[in-house]
């Protein structure tokens, strides 16, 4: 087995830092979606179906939301329940099925959007500086490019 590469002392304050915003900022994120009866998946849904009036087919979603179909299926079933979500075949192709969000899916997502807002606001942009935002963004770009480097079709 090859020796590992230690973390230098700024790759490991990066590293501590990123934990420390999974751990604590994440579940603080998460405290908005529930007080609407929602988890994040959920409302990441209902946004990604929010800019796609046209409908989005269940495997695009899944993949964009990096889950599972058997995850996607129990999540959308509860937006379904809700009446928040639709599911219609396709009509090019009845076999595969086609999300929609309903008009109460995008009125709760105007709901919850302002307060997810000021929470990210407050947890992560309010201590920094706007040429650490663009860093910020620059950086988290190419870790997520690294872990989808091509979008395959479903």
């Amino acid at each position: 087995m090859a020796e590992s590469e230690w973390l230098d002392d700024t790759e490991q304050r990066a590293w501590r830092s990123l934990l420390v915003l999974t751990l604590i900022g994440l579940p603080e994120l998460e405290r908005t979606f529930r007080a609407h009866g929602l988890v994040q998946v959920e409302y990441g849904l209902l946004v990604q179906l929010s800019e796609q009036p046209e409908g989005l087919r269940l495997c695009d979603l899944a993949e964009r939301m990096n889950v599972s179909q058997s995850r996607l299926s129990h999540r959308m079933n509860k937006l379904l329940d809700r009446g928040t979500v639709e599911v219609r075949p396709s009509p090019e192709d009845g076999r595969v099925s086609i999300a929609y969000i309903t008009p109460k899916g995008l009125e709760l997502v105007e709901r919850v959007a302002p307060e997810h807002v000021s929470d990210v606001r407050r947890l992560i942009f309010d201590h920094l500086m706007p040429a650490q935002v663009t860093a910020l963004a620059d950086a988290l770009g190419a870790v997520a490019q690294g872990l989808r480097p091509g979008e395959q079709p479903c």
